[in-house]
């Protein structure tokens, strides 16, 4: 049974060989796409899901409002871990992360710059799902200068995995003994770390300061454990240990500290979540965006909707050259039954024929998708494990809900009203077909607004003015390795021929940036009059060297010893100061984490705002002062010949450091690095959209050509009787375009309040131009009318003798 249906499915396939082609086309392009996507959005779910216990391990947050500022840290203090294990019978584990940056490793008196390592507590094991290769992990990091590597190091620096009991040095001085080899970290996890230092190395993770967040801290939860009912104790624990120090500050209880609307509490969010649903400061990677798995999604679901639409269009179209098929079919006695399992049978192959090419084509056109979305996507055992089955069900889904309609609407023609020749012919008299036409083509329109908004806002960051000058600007890395040496350098490259200023300075506005800190209008300590903000050591020729402007006072000064004391200060901090004029105005600082004493400075000028963060984010207080930080040297290079510069600039850093890697890189790439996931986004919503058009018009072309064959006798008459090409061409395509109009009716709205919610995710945006719906409408309907055109032109130009021989 099932095979002579198969058999007459096919047949009734190959009757039909142009529909059929584009039906399968079509498809095939909407199934390529949405498994690309599904490819990515898995890829993006997956993250830690490798760890074993990942559902009862939680991120510690703290959440701080002070002097006017709020901001969510990924941090916390040092004692935190150690007293929520203490207090709390729920908690089975805690565990600490100190991320300090990279340091050099030394390979046959080489030092190579690895940035991916960071101090850790030795319960990092008993956490997370760190399998090892060589050594135990029991008390791996319990002791001082010891380090826990992956096997990929222990390849590149010993050449084998068994190298427990050998000492790396670090930065040429420091020697840690390696006492683990676990496998390397899966690229979906929260962390991609290298070097595991145990926690006992630095001081730091033992001090009693809970003012000072730099620690990230996790908690497993004992199996069982109620999550909301546990953070809502975390208030009261915060009281207990933070709100001596707190007191000692602000000098008010907390309690009436959070009555003033402030705030220094801890929150929870589960490691899963971390990836797409955080953005706090002091990441340990450049994360996800949920919003971005929804808007792929939902692309790849409208994609695969247009494809079905335009598979249920064009069966439904050439119904009337089937309508005698039926209609002797069922005078020789074939039930309903029977004919709506062919016709269902019929889309089941074209459905399945689509998704062995959309296969091949995804498989084709992964690596390109690679490159555009930052992905390194395979098609894996385990991808394969769940692919199988999804697309068989997937065969099956789409094969009966694209061949529904045309199998009930097919299967219903009554025999003697079809041999009759009572049922309707040609485009018009389609409702369903022509209401399938509009919602493809509102999905369309809605697409191509959407890459519009997404391209002009992209365009808009690129080209604002930010207040300062990232344009040829080189960063010279890890100059810190240099050590008292770092002064000199920056002088011996300021030197150059091709070199206009240099700076040194740790932090910058594409990343690396100072600590933030509390400052106040006062020695004696009032909230009131605070100021929370970020707090960069810069040189005297940090701004001169970025092209920041100063709008009031002066700049640090090398000559004026009295400098060592003063601060510049943004617009956003003055304005919050609220000083009638700032110049000259004193500022206090704790000297310390517990406020014991207060160092005064004073304000020698202002500068200009410049968006040193996100521009999702709105500019905060920042303040800059005169101070030694040899994180970086900041190169504005006069030059045309970037590359002479670049290499002499590497000469000097080897003069002073032969054995040191010379590592670089240009602040505006830097720049374009913070919104790459943007672009990406960006490039991705053009192919895709490209491609929902493309579907689009294969349906629509498909539906213009069965229209101009229905029509072919009508054609033939009016041209007989004086009808120019242009008569006909617009008899034929009108129709198509009223319901393009109506589509742009309908998509229009709905696409901007997408793009409008999308937007209110900058704090810096561009809005909606009117010109973009304008296009997006007028681009619409050209496609649709050069679409409809090839075959309405065709059709107006065939011989009128050849088409009415027959009548």
């Amino acid at each position: 049974m099932i095979k002579n249906y198969i058999k007459t499915a096919f047949r009734g396939l190959m009757k039909n060989k142009g529909f059929t082609f584009i039906n399968v086309f079509g498809l095939a392009l909407g199934l390529a796409t949405c498994l690309l996507i599904v490819f990515y959005v898995f890829d993006e779910l997956s993250f830690d899901r490798f760890n074993t216990k990942a559902d009862r391990i939680y991120r510690v947050n703290t959440e701080i409002k002070f002097g006017g500022a709020e901001n969510s840290f990924a941090v916390c203090p040092a004692p935190a871990a150690a007293a929520l294990k203490a207090d709390f019978p729920e908690i089975e584990q805690v565990f600490r992360f100190r991320d300090r940056g990279g340091n050099q490793v030394k390979k046959n008196n080489k030092n190579i710059v690895e940035d991916r390592m960071v101090y850790a507590d030795n319960s990092i094991f008993s956490i997370f799902t760190l399998p090892t290769v060589s050594g135990g992990t029991q008390n791996a990091l319990t002791e001082p200068h010891t380090v826990v590597i992956t096997e990929r190091m222990a390849k590149k620096y010993f050449d084998r995995i068994n190298v427990v009991g050998q000492t790396l040095t670090f930065n040429d001085t420091s020697l840690y003994k390696v006492t683990a080899v676990i496998k390397d970290v899966p690229k979906q996890s929260h962390f991609n770390f290298d070097f595991f230092i145990s926690m006992p190395s630095i001081s730091e993770s033992r001090e009693d300061v809970w003012l000072s967040n730099n620690f990230n801290t996790y908690i497993l939860f004992k199996e069982g454990v109620d999550v909301k009912r546990f953070a809502s104790k975390l208030p009261a624990f915060m009281r207990k240990h933070a709100g001596p120090q707190i007191q000692s500050i602000v000098h008010l209880t907390v309690d009436k500290f959070e009555q003033s609307g402030n705030y220094f509490r801890f929150s929870l969010i589960a490691l899963k979540d971390i990836h797409l649903r955080s953005g706090s400061v002091a990441e340990l990677n450049a994360n996800g965006d949920i919003k971005t798995v929804y808007i792929f999604s939902a692309v790849a679901l409208f994609i695969l909707l247009i494809a079905c639409v335009n598979f249920m269009n064009l069966s439904t179209a050439r119904s009337s050259n089937r309508a005698r098929e039926v209609g002797v079919r069922k005078v020789l006695g074939s039930p309903r039954k029977y004919l709506i399992a062919q016709f269902l049978t019929e889309s089941i192959l074209v459905t399945l024929f689509a998704t062995l090419i959309a296969l091949l084509a995804a498989w084709l056109f992964l690596p390109e998708f690679n490159k555009m979305s930052g992905k390194e996507l395979v098609i894996t055992g385990q991808v394969i494990t769940w692919l199988l089955p999804t697309l068989l069900l997937i065969i099956i889904i789409i094969g009966c809900l694209a061949g529904s309609y045309p199998a009930l609407y097919l299967s219903a023609f009554q025999p003697i009203e079809v041999l009759k020749g009572k049922i309707a012919a040609g485009f018009k008299g389609g409702v369903f077909r022509n209401f399938l036409v509009v919602f493809q083509f509102a999905i369309s329109i809605f697409l191509i607004i959407g890459t519009l908004v997404i391209y002009n806002q992209l365009k808009y960051i690129q080209s604002k003015d930010l207040g300062y000058n990232r344009d040829h600007v080189m960063i010279v890395r890890n100059v810190w390795s240099l050590g008292n040496s770092a002064k000199a350098f920056k002088h011996e490259v300021q030197g150059l021929a091709g070199v206009q200023n240099a700076s040194l300075s740790g932090a910058l506005p594409t990343g690396g940036y100072g600590n933030s800190s509390t400052m106040f209008k006062d020695p004696v300590i009032d909230q009131k009059r605070a100021i929370l903000a970020q707090i960069w050591p810069v040189d005297e020729d940090y701004l001169p060297t970025l092209g920041i402007k100063i709008i009031a006072g002066r700049n640090f000064s090398k000559d004026m010893q009295t400098d060592t004391a003063a601060l510049v200060i943004n617009e956003a901090a003055a304005k919050m100061l609220n000083f009638s004029n700032p110049i000259d105005q004193p500022l206090y600082a704790p000297n310390d984490n517990l406020v014991k004493t207060m160092k005064k400075y004073h304000i020698v000028g202002v500068m200009k705002n410049f968006n040193f963060r996100s521009l999702k984010d709105n500019i905060t207080p920042l303040i800059f002062t005169l101070n030694e930080d040899r994180g970086a040297v900041s190169v504005r290079i006069r030059s045309t010949n970037i590359p002479a510069i670049i290499q002499q600039i590497k000469n000097k850093y080897n003069s002073f450091s032969p054995t040191q890697e010379f590592s670089y890189s240009f602040m505006d790439e830097d720049f374009d690095a913070i919104y790459r996931s943007e672009q990406r986004i960006g490039t991705i919503s053009v192919a895709f959209t490209s491609l929902a058009i493309v579907i689009a018009c294969l349906g629509l072309f498909g539906l213009a050509a069965y229209a101009a064959e229905q029509r072919i006798k009508e054609i033939g008459i009016r041209k007989v009787l004086g009808a120019n090409i242009s008569t006909i061409v617009a008899m034929l395509s009108k129709d198509f375009i009223m319901l393009v109009l109506l589509a742009i009716v309908l998509a229009t709205p709905l696409a901007f309040w997408a793009m409008h919610s999308w937007l209110q995710g900058f704090a810096y945006r561009q809005n909606i131009q009117w010109w973009v719906l304008v296009l997006a409408g007028g681009g619409a309907i050209t496609i649709a009318f050069v679409t409809i055109s090839f075959q309405s032109v065709k059709a107006a130009l065939t011989n009128p003798v050849k088409s009415l021989k027959s009548e």
